[in-house]
């Protein structure tokens, strides 16, 4: 009976307790559920967050808590009116950033990380593709944010400033529920906080506000990780790639020594419109087409990038090494020593140079080229841009950047390793006129999809043109002519047009995997019958084949990637996301499936091997770039 006395009061003077702490912080409770309610919607109508079981669903749902209760127990420092106006901005604070994430979620289904925000270079040049990005369910997220004010101009607040003690009792709280949101998440996923590379999962399991807390963290710790490096770790990684090394093909290497290399990156395209007609007709892109025919092609060849996207390519080319897991290598690390090649080729008497109608700074490229070697840089200042109304978003048309580059390739002192990279087929993908539109649009229910076949006809017909002026000067001849898909075009938050254009009824994971293919041929002085190779492959593996090709030596480089024309090599792409391709299995998503039938394949394990592995290559990757380690090699060697 006492007990059952003792349990009734205690019950009751809880819930005089809850009573009383909402008639006096009400403002703190209602802007706390007003933001726990926000981020959920936010989790379900604006992020494609796959939900599996109940248990994720639940862990979806109490995510937020934490980081609200945190956040608002600032205001328990000010009473009275302020302390209604510091819980509206941090209110209007978190809203923004939730903003932040879904719009650049819309375009990269991805999540912003501090080396991205810590881009501001990049902003002016993203501004149009920006407003293109915004929907009116936005307002979701920032209506309320503009309403408030006028709300809250008209309450009296009268609550007193809370005891130190309430504060740190409500922190505490915070804390207390993100443990036990943490313990549920890793027992759905172990060693959770350790893949910081697959945000998804991160968000997923910790809310957004909590994973960039984390992040800002990771930011704090990778910063401090160069200072603490040392040569030892480097010798573990050379011990790695001298044992994975694949020897190059003998009846390629070194035959075309001394031979011009043009590296075209061509933006944005996918595999899935090879040989692919419009509603005409009419082929996407005839000019790739032909190239490829009369070139060695590698049709499962797959991008390896990750938030650096073109950059990340690029740097993939130069280095074979992956981008980070957050940020772009160009602007976190550009500073570092690398083996780039276009420093290598500097001994065999190799001018460099890049051309790109672009701001110099854009990506952080001006400093980049100048730490990796490279002798030229033609951006935006050497092109005449004309008239605005014939320049797509993001600059200037292909044909005119290939039409005015000739000129300045001409000069270049030979031999020479120029890269171009192409603007045109780049989102929204949207051409200046209709005199633009070589070919229909698509019909499906994404307007970005739709628009993409008539922005990578343009820019294909551009390559076209560019090929049959080095043809007509005499550079054809006497180069190494390479194109490579930089990324994806069509992000997954297009799945369902996608689904539909190919002809499915929905995109699995493995499907989403295999459309990360992208374009890749390589055409050597003298050929008119292309080779079909089906080895697996993927950027890093562009840069030892291109040396081995000009009878350059990669065996004491660091890199990981391998000569696509050697016998010897591992045939394998591996993304950032750690999602695995081999010839027998693709591992994506924590799910196994078969390579050639796309089924699930139950015996997790048959992946194990493989999934080990990338992780390892990865997180060997990023202790190199983030701790500077090919400098001990500078050292070792001067």
């Amino acid at each position: 009976m006492k007990s059952s006395q003792s349990f009734s009061k205690l019950t009751m003077r809880l819930n005089d307790t809850v009573r009383a702490s909402f008639h006096e912080y009400r403002l703190f409770w209602i802007f706390s559920l007003l933001l726990w309610t926000k981020t959920y919607v936010v989790y379900q109508f604006f992020f494609n967050i796959p939900i599996e079981n109940t248990a994720q669903a639940f862990i979806l749902l109490i995510s937020p808590i934490s980081s609200t209760l945190f956040l608002f127990a600032f205001s328990f420092f000010f009473k009275g009116n302020k302390q209604k106006w510091v819980l509206y901005v941090l209110y209007a604070a978190a809203s923004f950033i939730l903003f932040a994430d879904a719009v650049y979620y819309r375009e990269f289904t991805d999540y912003l990380t501090m080396p991205v925000i810590l881009q501001p270079s990049n902003m002016e040049t993203l501004s149009t593709s920006f407003t293109s990005l915004l929907e009116w369910k936005d307002l979701i997220i920032l209506g309320d944010v503009l309403v408030l004010p006028f709300i809250l101009w008209r309450i009296n607040a009268t609550a007193t400033a809370a005891s130190h003690r309430r504060a740190l009792v409500t922190f505490a709280t915070a804390v207390v529920v993100f443990l036990f949101n943490l313990s549920l998440a890793e027992t759905e996923r172990p060693e959770l906080l350790t893949r910081s590379f697959d945000r998804e999962l991160l968000v997923k399991n910790i809310g957004t506000f909590n994973f960039h807390v984390y992040d800002a963290m990771l930011q704090t710790k990778t910063s401090a990780q160069k200072a603490m490096a040392d040569g030892s770790e480097l010798a573990k990684i050379e011990k790695y790639t001298r044992q994975h090394y694949a020897a190059p093909n003998p009846d390629y290497f070194g035959k075309y020594k001394g031979k011009n290399v043009i590296v075209v990156s061509f933006e944005s395209a996918q595999n899935f419109t090879h040989n692919m007609k419009a509603s005409n007709g009419e082929y996407i892109t005839p000019n790739l087409n032909k190239l490829i025919e009369e070139s060695h092609y590698w049709p499962n060849y797959y991008h390896t990038v990750g938030q650096g996207k073109t950059s990340d390519a690029e740097f993939a080319l130069d280095n074979s090494l992956y981008g980070l897991p957050r940020g772009a290598v160009y602007f976190t690390n550009a500073d570092n020593e690398y083996q780039a090649l276009p420093e290598l080729i500097k001994e065999d008497n190799y001018y460099s140079a890049v051309f790109h109608a672009n701001n110099k700074s854009f990506w952080n490229r001006d400093l980049m080229y100048k730490n990796i070697g490279v002798d030229q840089f033609f951006d935006e200042k050497s092109y005449d841009l004309g008239n605005p109304e014939d320049m797509t978003e993001w600059g200037l048309l292909d044909d005119s950047f290939f039409e005015q580059s000739i000129p300045m390739l001409e000069e270049l002192p030979e031999p020479f390793y120029a890269k171009f990279i192409t603007l045109t087929n780049h989102f929204p993908y949207t051409m200046p006129s209709e005199d633009y539109e070589l070919v229909p649009k698509f019909e499906t229910s994404s307007t970005t999809l739709n628009n993409f076949p008539q922005a990578l006809a343009y820019q294909d017909y551009a390559l076209g043109l560019f090929i049959d002026e080095l043809k007509a000067n005499g550079m054809w001849d006497d180069t190494i002519f390479v194109v490579y898909g930089d990324h994806y075009g069509i992000s997954t938050n297009h799945n369902d047009a996608m689904a539909d254009l190919l002809g499915k009824d929905e995109l699995t994971p493995y499907d989403v995997a295999k459309l990360q293919s992208v374009p890749f041929a390589v055409h050597l002085p003298g050929q008119d019958k292309g080779e079909v190779h089906e080895t697996i492959g993927s950027h890093v593996d562009m840069k030892p084949t291109i040396l081995h090709l000009l009878g350059i030596d990669t065996s004491d480089t660091v890199g990981f990637g391998s000569d696509l024309l050697s016998e010897d090599r591992t045939s394998r792409a591996i993304f950032r996301d750690g999602t695995v391709i081999t010839d027998e299995y693709v591992w994506t998503q924590s799910t196994c499936y078969d390579a050639s039938s796309g089924e699930v394949v139950e015996d997790v394990s048959l992946c194990g091997p493989d999934s080990a592995e990338a992780e390892k290559i990865l997180q060997m990757n990023d202790d190199l770039i983030y701790s500077d380690l090919l400098r001990f090699k500078e050292q070792t060697e001067q």
